[in-house]
């Protein structure tokens, strides 16, 4: 009876080390796939109704010739949302570009970007 209880918890043992070991040799989960920017009825703006949107319970800007209401993001941003509401209903590419310290945002940022575009910027108007 021993032997067999010692036999069965050996391989008990192999088994999950062998899972745990595969792991290392399997792919790793394929990124998430990158939805195409689905167009808001080519909405536009003007950079003064954009700066009608500068608080932090409306909070919009222009990034890259693009608008996008962040206002729902705002709470769960990785930094401090102070950080972000000097350019709330202003041109913010330059924030964007270089997040005030001269470092990109990630491209899992940009993805996200995509989800609160709500139109262009349209200076004609």
């Amino acid at each position: 009876m021993r032997k067999l209880f010692i036999s069965a918890t050996a391989i008990f043992w192999l088994a999950v080390a062998g899972f745990w070991l595969t792991s290392f040799f399997l792919p790793a989960e394929p990124p998430p796939a990158i939805s195409p920017v689905v167009e808001p009825a080519d909405k536009s703006y003007t950079l003064a109704e954009v700066a009608g949107h500068g608080r932090e319970d409306d909070c919009w800007m222009v990034i890259n010739g693009q608008v996008y209401d962040i206002t729902s993001y705002l709470p769960d941003h990785p930094s401090n949302p102070e950080l972000i509401l000097p350019w709330c209903g202003k041109e913010a590419t330059q924030a964007w570009q270089t997040k005030g310290k001269g470092r990109p945002h990630s491209s899992r940022a940009d993805q996200l970007l995509v989800e609160y575009r709500i139109g262009k910027l349209n200076e004609a108007r």
